[in-house]
């Protein structure tokens, strides 16, 4: 169970920085994506896919670019991260 529960931290981890390179260098392809994070394409396609489903980005012409919920999500991410932890260290200290 705690298994499977990282391996997803770990995807999230990896569609979080994609997302941040998006918004940092967009527009942007997949292929220079690739080369900035060090990642297999398919893996940022997956990545670019989710977060396309998600909203946090739109394809366009020239490559994704971030939308206005990938301001809000960085905007609050430290906050949010923060949440999840002291649910974590409580699981822990029971």
């Amino acid at each position: 169970m705690l298994g499977k529960m990282k391996d997803e931290i770990e995807l999230l981890s990896r569609h979080i920085e994609v997302a941040r390179a998006v918004a940092e260098h967009q527009p942007i392809g997949i292929m220079k994506l690739s080369e900035i994070l060090d990642l297999p394409s398919h893996r940022i396609r997956y990545s670019l896919h989710v977060l396309e489903q998600l909203g946090y980005i739109r394809a366009s012409s020239d490559g994704a670019v971030a939308t206005e919920q990938t301001r809000e999500l960085f905007m609050h991410l430290n906050e949010d991260l923060d949440d999840i932890i002291r649910l974590l260290n409580a699981m822990k200290k029971r």
